[in-house]
């Protein structure tokens, strides 16, 4: 038994290059502050895992994690699926957003106890991922994506590096000819060869609009189409008559919180794809109960953002077809990913090897090294518990 004597909670800020007020405007010489957290846990038999989230190191998951952290004190560490549940209940008048980062935590320290990789543990069976290129928002004011041309340009880029699938965020501004326009410049440019996908982000502002839109991802053989329009991809009533009128699959439910509500969505027929993010979901444990659901009833899933606990995952993962190497765009740092790791992981595009894959981490546990030094030196709170 690895009973569970502390846990560590960090958060921490730093500056982030050519960005302006917002992560999707990039400015030289404009600097964004960003602000994300890290958790440790320690055992009585000298055990630590840790785990700093990427896109869900948000603070509202910060206040999660520490209401539920000290629960946890005095369990048996690799007790996951009874800690999982716990927190569930106990949360349950919450999203529990805040599980996912002590659940990778707790699968870190398993990892590390008995010298295995995640994926290991949970019986993955690859160790390179085929990535898609998945795009920042554009924005007019912008240096990068600012025209439909630029988005054109940098699926050719994509394409010529190796990279399988491109996925399109474009100007978010509810007009769906933009939208149009765009899917229309990149798939001329890139021809057949590229598999192509639609994201809105719910920007859509009518159900007629995400059919148009819906209706020109089938003529320009679009290989998803995802949450389209305002209702935030949240009823599956109106996604399954959104179905009844394209042919396309449609990725949805990534902002459908919860194990059972997302089964829920899946059988009330709101999605094609189920769509799981690892940071949001419940962590590692919550994320394969997902994944196994829908490989029982013959659905396939996608994994919303890119981090570490996604590799170990999808590495395990049959019913799944690409790592989200979001967000990028020609020239710009991938904002979701800090810059806290000592080793070689990258979510960057141009760490990005010839074959248009990443590597799935092989080291014990989560397979990664933070810059303790570095995320001491940022620390703005901290918080024990034991």
């Amino acid at each position: 038994m690895s009973k569970i004597t502390r846990i560590t909670v960090q958060a921490y800020a730093y500056q982030l290059d050519d960005f302006g007020l917002s992560p999707i405007i990039h400015k030289k010489g404009v600097s964004l502050s960003l602000s994300k957290f890290v958790v440790s846990i320690e055992t009585d038999d000298g055990l630590r895992g840790s785990y700093a989230p990427h896109f869900g190191a948000t603070s509202h998951a910060l206040a999660q994690v520490n209401a539920m952290a000290p629960t946890l004190v005095g369990q048996n560490a690799e007790h996951r699926e009874r800690i999982f549940e716990r927190l569930k209940i106990e949360f349950r008048h919450f999203d529990k957003v805040g599980i996912a980062a002590l659940d990778s935590a707790l699968w870190d320290l398993a990892g590390k106890k008995h010298g295995a990789s995640v994926a290991e543990l949970l019986g993955g069976y690859r160790e390179r991922l085929p990535v898609y290129a998945s795009t920042y928002p554009g924005h007019k004011e912008s240096e990068s994506l600012n025209c439909v041309e630029s988005y054109a340009d940098f699926a050719e880029d994509c394409q010529e590096r190796g990279i399988p699938a491109f996925k399109i965020h474009g100007f978010h501004a509810g007009v769906s000819q933009s939208e149009i326009e765009i899917m229309t410049a990149v798939r001329h440019r890139v021809g057949d060869g590229m598999r192509l996908m639609i994201d809105p982000a719910s920007s859509l502002k009518s159900f007629s609009d995400a059919v148009e839109v819906g209706r020109a991802c089938d003529d320009l053989k679009f290989f998803w189409y995802e949450d389209p329009y305002r209702d935030a991809s949240s009823s599956a009533a109106a996604h399954k008559r959104l179905r009844d009128f394209i042919k396309t699959p449609m990725l949805i439910a990534e902002h459908i919180r919860g194990f059972e509500q997302k089964a829920d969505f899946v059988l009330a027929g709101g999605t094609d794809i189920m769509h799981i993010d690892p940071e949001l979901d419940g962590g590692i444990t919550g994320t394969m109960k997902l994944a196994h659901f829908c490989d029982a009833i013959g659905m396939d899933v996608q994994l919303h953002t890119a981090a570490p606990i996604h590799r170990h995952c999808m590495a395990a993962m049959f019913n799944t077809h690409y790592y989200e190497l979001a967000l990028i765009a020609p020239g710009v740092w991938n904002f979701f990913q800090p810059p806290i790791y000592t080793d070689d992981y990258s979510d960057q595009l141009d760490d990005l090897d010839s074959d248009g894959c990443v590597p799935v981490p092989s080291g014990p546990g989560l397979g990664v090294t933070y810059d303790w030094d570095k995320i001491n030196r940022w620390e703005t709170a901290r918080e024990v518990y034991e």
